[in-house]
Formats: C-alpha cells, sequence, structure tokens
C-alpha cells in the first residue's frame, strides 16, 4: 500500500485546514454560519477515496485547526488565570487541541473504513453527530464548537426547537455532502433534498410556546471584579461592597434581581448575613438570586449552588462540574503538581441529578450554572419543569477572548431549542436576556460594573426538543450509519 504524500493527499489536508477555520467562524464573534456548509463539503470531498489511515490524518488536521482556532482562549485560563508559565501553559494547550483533534479523526476514519461506497452521504453525516456526541459525553465531555451551534441566526433556526443542536449538524454535514455531490459529481438530484432542508424552515412554526400575560422585571448585576484577587480578604470586601451597592440603586419595582456564579466569594453560611442584610433593603415580594459556594459540614463537601432571599424557594446544586476549574480527574497524582491542578474552587461535588425547579417571583426557574449551559439535553431536562432559564455565570476565566462570545451563542440555542427565555447573569460579561427565539433582547457592556434592567416572560408548553430530546436524532444519526455499512466490512482492511 502507497502510503506517502502524495499531491493529493497534500490538497486533501489543506482542505481540512480550510474546513477547521470555516467552522470555528460560524461560531460567535464571528457568525458567518453560511461557511458551515463549505467547511463540511471540504472535509467530506474525497475523503472516501482515502485509505483509513489518511482518512483519519484528514480528520485530525481539521480537528487540529478547528480547536486551534476555536478553543485556544484555554490558554488565557491556564496562563492568565490559572499561575502558569506561559511555556507550560502553552504545552497545556496544546495538548488539549491535540486530544480534541482525535475526535474527529477517529470520525474520518470511522467513514473510512465501515461506510459503503454507494452510501456514502448518508454514512458521513450520521458518523458526523455520533461523533459530535461521543465528545458531548466521553470523559465528562466537551461539546463546544459542535457544527450545528452556529446557526442559530441562519434560515435553518426554524430546525432548533424540533431536534436541538445535533439535528443541526446532521443537516448542514448532509448539505455539504450534497454541495460536493451537486456541483463536483454533478448529479442534478442532490439539488431536491437540499432545498428541501434550506426551504422548509420557511413553513415551520417559529413560536412552539406562549408567554404569561404579564412580563417579569428583572435586573442582573454584573460586579467585574478581577478574578485574580477574588478569593482573598481584599476580593471579598471588595465583592460583598460592589454588589450591596449596585443592588441599592436598583428601583423598587424590580422583581427579581439575580446575581452571577459566585458573585460573593464566600460559603453560604457566610455570605447570610450579606443578603439578609441586602434583602431588608428590598420590596417584600422582591427576589435575590446568587450563585454562591455551599458547604455541607457532616460529609465535608462542597457545591457550586444557587441560592436565594426574599420571594424564593429552593436552591440548586451544579451537577455537571468542570474538569480542573471545580475538580481534579486523578486527584491523588496531580494535586500540588503544578499551579493549575490547585485552582481555588476545585474541590467541588457535583449536585444530585432531577433537582427540583426553584420558584422566584412566582416563577419556576430551571438552573444551568455556567459550563452547564452547552448541554443540550441538561438544559432540556430543566425546561421542562420551568418557565425560565437562569444561566449564572463566570466568564472571567476567559479573559478577553472569543470564549465569552461562543458561551453566549450557546445560551441563545438553548433558548431557541426550548422556547424558554434565558437570563444569564455573568461576572463581567456577556449579560443578556435571551427571548424564546434565541435573540438577544437586552445586553450589558463586558468589563464593566453594571446593572442590566429589563423584562421576560414566564412561558408555557414545551417544543417538540423539550418533550423529546436528543435521542430521536442520536437514533437517525445512528439508523443512517446502519444503512451505509458497506457488506463484508470484515474483511476490509486498512
Amino acid at each position: 500500500m502507497h502510503t506517502g504524500f502524495s499531491p493529493s493527499l497534500v490538497w486533501q489536508l489543506v482542505a481540512a485546514v480550510i474546513a477547521g477555520g470555516f467552522t470555528t467562524l460560524t461560531a460567535s464573534p464571528f457568525e458567518f454560519w453560511w461557511l458551515g456548509p463549505l467547511a463540511a463539503a471540504l472535509v467530506y470531498w474525497g475523503s472516501h477515496a482515502l485509505t483509513p489511515a489518511h482518512a483519519a490524518l484528514k480528520g485530525l488536521v481539521y480537528g487540529l485547526a478547528l480547536f486551534a482556532s476555536g478553543a485556544s482562549w484555554v490558554y488565557v485560563s491556564i496562563h492568565d488565570y490559572g499561575h502558569t508559565g506561559p511555556l507550560l501553559a502553552g504545552l497545556l494547550t496544546v495538548l488539549f487541541v491535540f486530544v480534541l483533534a482525535l475526535f474527529p479523526a477517529v470520525m474520518l476514519w470511522s467513514y473510512r473504513r465501515f461506510t459503503s461506497p454507494n452510501h456514502t452521504l448518508l454514512g458521513f453525516a450520521g458518523i458526523w453527530v455520533l461523533t459530535e456526541v461521543l465528545r458531548t459525553y466521553l470523559f465528562t465531555g466537551f461539546p463546544w464548537l459542535l457544527l450545528g451551534s452556529g446557526f442559530v441566526d441562519s434560515p435553518l433556526a426554524a430546525w432548533a426547537p424540533i431536534g436541538g443542536v445535533y439535528f443541526l449538524s446532521l443537516l448542514v454535514a448532509f448539505s455539504g455532502g450534497l454541495l460536493i455531490t451537486l456541483v463536483i459529481k454533478r448529479r442534478l438530484w442532490a439539488s431536491i433534498p437540499l432545498a428541501a432542508i434550506w426551504l422548509t424552515p420557511l413553513i415551520l412554526p417559529t413560536e412552539w410556546t406562549t408567554p404569561s400575560e404579564q412580563p417579569t422585571k428583572v435586573a442582573m448585576v454584573q460586579g467585574n471584579l478581577p478574578q485574580l484577587i477574588k478569593w482573598t480578604a481584599d476580593g471579598q470586601r471588595e465583592a460583598v461592597a460592589t454588589y450591596t451597592r449596585q443592588t441599592r440603586a436598583i428601583s423598587d419595582d424590580v422583581d427579581l434581581i439575580i446575581w452571577p456564579e459566585t458573585a460573593l466569594p464566600m460559603l453560604e453560611h457566610q455570605a447570610r448575613p450579606v443578603l439578609n442584610q441586602v434583602q431588608s433593603n428590598l420590596p417584600t415580594d422582591t427576589a435575590l438570586i446568587t450563585g454562591i459556594l455551599q458547604q455541607d459540614e457532616q460529609a465535608q463537601r462542597f457545591f457550586n449552588g444557587v441560592v436565594g432571599v426574599g420571594n424564593v424557594e429552593g436552591d440548586y446544586q451544579k451537577e455537571h462540574l468542570v474538569p480542573f476549574g471545580e475538580y481534579l480527574p486523578l486527584e491523588s497524582l496531580l494535586r500540588g503538581l503544578i499551579n493549575f491542578f490547585d485552582l481555588p474552587t476545585s474541590f467541588i461535588t457535583p449536585g444530585p441529578a432531577q433537582q427540583p425547579s426553584m420558584q422566584a417571583a412566582g416563577i419556576s426557574l430551571g438552573n444551568a450554572i455556567c459550563y452547564e449551559i452547552i448541554y443540550p439535553q441538561l438544559v432540556a431536562s430543566r425546561a421542562r419543569n420551568s418557565q425560565a432559564i437562569i444561566t449564572l455565570s463566570n466568564d472571567t476565566w476567559f479573559g478577553r477572548s472569543i470564549g465569552p462570545h461562543q458561551h453566549l451563542q450557546m445560551a441563545r440555542l438553548r433558548a431557541l431549542e426550548n422556547g424558554r427565555y434565558v437570563l444569564r447573569a455573568t461576572s463581567n460579561g456577556i449579560t443578556v436576556i435571551i427571548d424564546p427565539q434565541g435573540q438577544i433582547t437586552q445586553r450589558a457592556p463586558q468589563f464593566e460594573t453594571t446593572t442590566l434592567t429589563g423584562e421576560f416572560y414566564a412561558m408555557q408548553g414545551l417544543t417538540p426538543f423539550t418533550q423529546m430530546g436528543s435521542w430521536p436524532v442520536w437514533l437517525l444519526a445512528g439508523l443512517l450509519v446502519l444503512l451505509s455499512l458497506r457488506p463484508g466490512i470484515q474483511e476490509n482492511k486498512a
């Protein structure tokens, strides 16, 4: 078997690099969604003619280009806020990007190894989605930069309340393959499914849920406190002063006040006197919600939680934690090895599954703290039993990178998928109110101490995606792969 780098293989790898960059450009803050089908087309183009090994190499190059351009903000978290030197932070970032790039490598290897030459398009789209599902959950998961995430403002957006982000990924991957079939292979039949994918949204419902008659007035405080001193004594005093001062300036007709994730850098029992003092100066029917660290003293466990005072019932403890930021994998081996493995909140315990919604200001609220908002299934489960979603976040860890913009885009897609308002309160931006169509109705500037005031509506009813979640699309992707399997695949040797 010839394994050298032929000119055709070189062009395949160049296409992979371009495709990776195109996929990043579909995401915020760029939002060139129309590059998504072109990216998928470049990945699909010629891949079935490669050997499985060369297909894996093409997938690896695509992944390296995608995550190096779209997720390199992790360097900011490791170096700027993880107290790690530039060389080591750079090496860890390279390792992070390389591990993520293995997923598209596995995708194209599987595509080339198992799909029939007569059904390459079905297999390509199905394997693409199944690989994204694998990346969502394997090793706690990282569903960042999914192909469908960049389509909240596209003509395909109307599909989101029906099938969610994985259905968007399926449609975009399928569209890319159809483009190659139509333009390169000159098969005119490909124009029919391509038109169906992109024109059907014109007749789909735009509203699956209905708002309450009266709006709820909300104020979200953005403290903009320095992350590097947050957990010091000076940082605690500054946080108390800032959030108290900002809240005191809020008008009395506000129904709900929200502070972001760990707004007060202390344990709940330490913060209670502050919260009670703030609440004593608010109208009796006003609800105040804040992110806070909670402690179970008997079990010596800590939780990243959400609590409230005033017109609030219940609390929430974060279920899906961030590796290294909130817990340390292989702790006995890694703790103390480098500064990044000793972050001040890397000792958190996950909260229980299926926690009830919080009640605040007469509204049922589903919680998704920071990282949790990027998990479609988790947010759908919260939306089923709530009238709005709140997501408290601390995007200070991203610095001035593109990370907060990507994070916001995924929150917008969760609003669209579930037909719910999403109230996103962050430490330094981007603090927003997102309507059930995924559009931003109110937005606070980044990197400023400010309060965002606006209105939202409690929503009734469920979208098809909220009711069924991602399972139908996962099963559809699996079925497409089964239909595309080559006969006698065990005889096809790499």
